[in-house]
């Protein structure tokens, strides 16, 4: 079963073509990742779907509803929550604080209490540092923390923009092994990710994009297999 649902999807920046008639479905319960290099229009995509940016042309059906003419706060309302490409935290709150901005529509404390579970038990060492300011950590560690953030919105689609930017191998290994957690426990996930060969052992299907355009798609395996995806994001 399809959770999402992308047909067609045309975005302009001005005379600018950023998606070109992109079709693509993204199965619940799996990780789908979105290969492509920079200006590819990947980030554009997860704009869209967020309606930060309106389409030219196409659909955009989440578990079946339309959401290509719907304001932000109310496709996030319908569980899908962006985790943005460079963490943007807010450095001089705590991380604790941090985290709790994520639950910023949630009213029920015994709620926000169990996600807050949740998320120490995706993040043990995050719950260690709750007391500290955000920008005292790691960026393996902001990375996390701004994971956990979105996953106190109880996401039922999880945006995940360049989670491995800028971090040394072994966090690039931690963080989206951690991706893998969240889709074992339940959580539907789009990954875009540059560093394709861990994205692709991670992620259970793939689309690659050129320049606005789906230039190929399969199950993570088939794309890893193939050999101009070898050649051009895998280094042969």
């Amino acid at each position: 079963m399809n959770l999402l649902e992308i047909t067609g999807l045309t975005v302009r920046y001005g005379t600018t073509l950023a998606l070109d008639d992109t079709s693509l479905h993204v199965p619940k319960g799996e990780v789908t990742c979105v290969l492509g290099a920079n200006g590819a229009g990947k980030s554009t995509l997860f704009r869209t779907i967020m309606g930060l940016v309106r389409s030219a042309a196409g659909s955009i059906r989440f578990d079946g509803a339309e959401l290509s003419c719907m304001q932000t706060q109310f496709i996030v309302r319908q569980g899908i929550i962006l985790c943005p490409e460079g963490r943007r935290l807010f450095p001089e709150m705590t991380v604790a604080e941090n985290i709790r901005m994520g639950a910023f529509l949630v009213h029920d404390h015994k709620v926000i209490r169990r996600r807050l579970e949740s998320v120490h038990h995706l993040f043990p060492r995050i719950s260690e540092r709750e007391n500290q300011q955000a920008s005292s950590l790691s960026g393996g560690e902001q990375q996390m923390v701004a994971i956990a953030r979105a996953m106190m919105g109880n996401p039922r689609l999880l945006l995940l923009d360049e989670p491995t930017l800028g971090l040394a191998p072994k966090l690039i290994h931690e963080v989206l092994q951690t991706v893998r957690r969240i889709r074992d426990e339940g959580t539907t996930v789009i990954l875009v990710e540059q560093n394709a060969a861990q994205a692709l052992k991670v992620s259970d299907r793939a689309y690659v994009l050129e320049t606005g355009r789906i230039a190929m798609s399969g199950t993570s395996a088939d794309i890893m297999a193939d050999p101009r995806v070898r050649d051009i994001y895998l280094g042969g």
